[in-house]
Protein backbone atom coordinates (compact mmCIF):
# COMPACT_ATOMS: atom_id res chain seq x y z
CA UNK A 1 0.00 0.00 0.00
CA UNK A 2 1.27 3.38 -1.06
CA UNK A 3 0.84 6.88 0.69
CA UNK A 4 -3.15 8.05 0.91
CA UNK A 5 -3.33 11.78 -0.19
CA UNK A 6 -6.53 14.07 -0.36
CA UNK A 7 -7.73 17.38 -1.14
CA UNK A 8 -9.53 19.39 1.75
CA UNK A 9 -10.86 22.95 2.43
CA UNK A 10 -10.08 24.28 6.07
CA UNK A 11 -11.26 27.66 7.04
CA UNK A 12 -11.11 29.33 10.82
CA UNK A 13 -14.80 28.06 12.13
CA UNK A 14 -14.24 31.68 13.88
CA UNK A 15 -13.53 34.07 11.26
CA UNK A 16 -16.24 32.73 8.55
CA UNK A 17 -15.54 35.64 6.56
CA UNK A 18 -11.88 35.02 5.55
CA UNK A 19 -10.92 32.70 2.71
CA UNK A 20 -10.95 29.06 2.77
CA UNK A 21 -7.98 27.30 1.90
CA UNK A 22 -7.82 24.27 -0.55
CA UNK A 23 -4.61 21.80 0.56
CA UNK A 24 -3.58 18.57 0.13
CA UNK A 25 -3.37 16.80 2.63
CA UNK A 26 -1.60 12.90 3.79
CA UNK A 27 -4.04 10.43 5.32
CA UNK A 28 -3.32 8.60 8.47
CA UNK A 29 -5.45 6.61 10.30
CA UNK A 30 -2.48 5.67 12.67
CA UNK A 31 -2.72 9.51 14.11
CA UNK A 32 -5.53 10.97 16.14
CA UNK A 33 -5.49 14.50 14.72
CA UNK A 34 -5.53 17.28 12.20
CA UNK A 35 -1.59 18.34 11.80
CA UNK A 36 -1.44 21.41 10.19
CA UNK A 37 1.76 23.19 9.81
CA UNK A 38 3.03 26.50 11.19
CA UNK A 39 2.33 28.51 7.95
CA UNK A 40 -1.74 27.43 7.84
CA UNK A 41 -2.52 28.05 11.36
CA UNK A 42 -0.83 31.63 10.54
CA UNK A 43 -2.89 32.13 6.95
CA UNK A 44 -5.92 30.81 8.44
CA UNK A 45 -5.49 32.99 11.95
CA UNK A 46 -6.21 30.18 14.17
CA UNK A 47 -6.36 30.70 17.65
CA UNK A 48 -3.98 28.65 20.11
CA UNK A 49 -6.72 26.89 22.49
CA UNK A 50 -3.99 24.93 24.93
CA UNK A 51 -0.18 23.30 24.67
CA UNK A 52 -0.34 19.39 24.39
CA UNK A 53 2.46 16.93 25.19
CA UNK A 54 2.46 15.14 21.65
CA UNK A 55 3.97 11.73 21.18
CA UNK A 56 4.86 10.88 17.59
CA UNK A 57 5.15 7.89 15.68
CA UNK A 58 9.43 7.49 16.76
CA UNK A 59 7.91 7.91 20.68
CA UNK A 60 9.67 10.71 20.80
CA UNK A 61 7.60 13.97 22.82
CA UNK A 62 7.17 17.39 22.38
CA UNK A 63 4.84 19.88 23.63
CA UNK A 64 2.83 21.73 20.41
CA UNK A 65 0.12 24.21 19.71
CA UNK A 66 -3.27 22.79 19.84
CA UNK A 67 -5.36 25.66 17.68
CA UNK A 68 -8.85 25.97 16.63
CA UNK A 69 -11.71 25.40 15.27
CA UNK A 70 -11.30 24.71 12.08
CA UNK A 71 -13.52 23.47 9.88
CA UNK A 72 -12.48 20.44 7.61
CA UNK A 73 -14.56 20.31 4.54
CA UNK A 74 -14.44 17.05 1.80
CA UNK A 75 -16.91 17.16 -0.39
CA UNK A 76 -20.25 17.49 0.88
CA UNK A 77 -19.12 16.76 4.08
CA UNK A 78 -17.42 19.05 7.22
CA UNK A 79 -16.14 18.98 11.12
CA UNK A 80 -15.42 21.87 13.27
CA UNK A 81 -12.23 19.70 15.03
CA UNK A 82 -8.72 21.73 16.15
CA UNK A 83 -5.82 21.01 15.07
CA UNK A 84 -1.75 20.24 16.38
CA UNK A 85 0.67 22.43 14.70
CA UNK A 86 3.49 20.49 13.57
CA UNK A 87 5.35 19.43 10.99
CA UNK A 88 5.95 20.76 7.23
CA UNK A 89 2.73 18.65 5.50
CA UNK A 90 -1.06 18.41 6.49
CA UNK A 91 -2.31 15.24 8.50
CA UNK A 92 -5.62 13.58 8.66
CA UNK A 93 -6.14 11.74 11.43
CA UNK A 94 -8.84 9.18 12.64
CA UNK A 95 -10.91 11.82 14.21
CA UNK A 96 -12.00 14.37 11.10
CA UNK A 97 -11.95 11.13 9.51
CA UNK A 98 -14.48 9.09 11.73
CA UNK A 99 -16.27 12.73 11.96
CA UNK A 100 -16.94 13.20 8.10
CA UNK A 101 -17.87 9.55 7.90
CA UNK A 102 -14.79 8.98 5.09
CA UNK A 103 -13.49 5.92 4.07
CA UNK A 104 -10.06 5.48 3.29
CA UNK A 105 -9.73 2.69 0.56
CA UNK A 106 -5.61 1.60 0.07
CA UNK A 107 -6.55 -0.32 -3.12
CA UNK A 108 -7.08 2.76 -5.45
CA UNK A 109 -5.22 5.38 -2.73
CA UNK A 110 -8.38 7.38 -2.55
CA UNK A 111 -10.86 8.80 0.45
CA UNK A 112 -14.69 8.61 -0.65
CA UNK A 113 -17.73 9.19 1.91
CA UNK A 114 -18.99 6.16 3.50
CA UNK A 115 -20.55 3.98 0.67
CA UNK A 116 -22.94 3.01 3.33
CA UNK A 117 -24.09 6.71 3.82
CA UNK A 118 -23.23 8.36 0.73
CA UNK A 119 -25.88 11.53 0.99
CA UNK A 120 -24.66 12.39 4.75
CA UNK A 121 -22.40 11.26 7.22
CA UNK A 122 -23.76 8.52 9.21
CA UNK A 123 -22.20 8.06 13.27
CA UNK A 124 -21.95 5.74 16.16
CA UNK A 125 -23.53 6.63 19.85
CA UNK A 126 -22.99 3.24 21.28
CA UNK A 127 -24.96 2.84 24.68
CA UNK A 128 -27.86 5.60 23.91
CA UNK A 129 -31.62 4.72 23.97
CA UNK A 130 -34.11 6.45 22.03
CA UNK A 131 -37.69 6.67 23.59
Amino acid sequence: MGLVRTSLTLSNARAPESAPMVVEALVDTGAVHLRIPETVSIQLALEELETRDVTSADGSKRLVSSIGPVETAFGNRSCYTGAMVMGGEILLGAIPTEDMDLVVRPSSQDVVPNPKSPNIPASVAMGVRYR
